[in-house]
């Protein structure tokens, strides 16, 4: 009787292992891949604003328009990677999880859709700013958008490293508009790309843990 009981605690042990390793498999499907997600931003970040820095400095004969054309390919590598990702988590999401995932993307569109407006406004004032004010204020706007962002992430889905990187971006956008023009770019570029960089290496390790052996 005693070796039947043992048996059957075994089996449904072996059984709620299964079904964990199971709901385990399921979730990581459904969710985006961090690490593509990061290190796409990161390389773009580090590559885009490094490569403006160059322009700006006449480093290796490199000109405005060529970094700011490398700069825009590298920005809608990582948007065509993050919309693929959003997709391909959002496939059989339905509810409350659903909900919150069109409202975070909302987000997104919603802030930088202000942003535009924001620009779009001063740049009709008499005089507007000049272009070293452009070049500061631009890169900044877009910056605490992406850090508000990541901070509402993180609160929502409780993610630590999502809120950290937002709270990285932020102190990041402040510390690159003291910086001045052009070494703003080179603080978005080391200290930006890097926290994104960063971020993806935690998810690589963390990801490399969580598969069994």
């Amino acid at each position: 009787m005693t070796e039947r009981a043992d048996t059957s605690d075994l089996s449904a042990e072996k059984s709620l292992a299964l079904i964990e390793e199971q709901r385990g498999r399921v979730g990581r499907d459904l969710e985006p891949n961090a690490v593509l997600l990061f290190g796409a931003w990161g390389l773009a970040w580090l590559i885009g604003f490094a490569g403006i820095y160059a322009a700006d400095r006449g480093w290796a004969g490199l000109s405005e328009l060529v970094a700011g054309l490398l700069f825009f390919a590298l920005l809608m590598t990582a948007l065509v990677v993050t919309a693929v990702q959003v997709v391909r988590s959002a496939r059989g999401v339905r509810g409350v999880s659903s909900e919150i995932g069109a409202m975070y993307g909302w987000s997104w569109l919603l802030g930088f859709g202000c942003l535009f407006a924001i620009n779009a406004g001063l740049a009709r004032q008499d005089g507007g700013l000049t272009d070293e004010q452009w070049a500061l204020f631009g890169p900044a706007g877009a910056l605490l958008v992406v850090g508000l962002v990541y901070l509402g992430g993180g609160a929502m889905w409780r993610d630590r490293v999502q809120y950290r990187l937002g709270v990285w971006i932020l102190a990041t956008d402040a510390v690159s508009v003291f910086a001045g023009v052009p070494g703003n770019y080179l603080v978005l570029a080391l200290a930006g790309g890097g926290g994104f960089l960063a971020a993806a290496a935690w998810f690589t390790v963390q990801r490399r843990r969580a598969v069994p052996a």
